[in-house]
């Protein structure tokens, strides 16, 4: 989600879409937050690990 996140962020710089470099950032942060509470050892929404 991450990875995705960047590209969107890339392609939406590159071409001047707005809508893109904002849904990137949203990934990029949703990402974190999942990549960040998976490290602790908790389980998000019946998962223990998003890979």
């Amino acid at each position: 989600m991450i990875i995705l996140g960047l590209i969107l962020l890339v392609v939406g710089f590159l071409a001047g879409i707005s809508i893109l470099w904002t849904i990137g950032i949203i990934l990029v942060v949703v990402g974190a937050v999942l990549e960040l509470l998976g490290r602790a050892g908790r389980p998000v929404l019946g998962r223990r690990h998003y890979f």
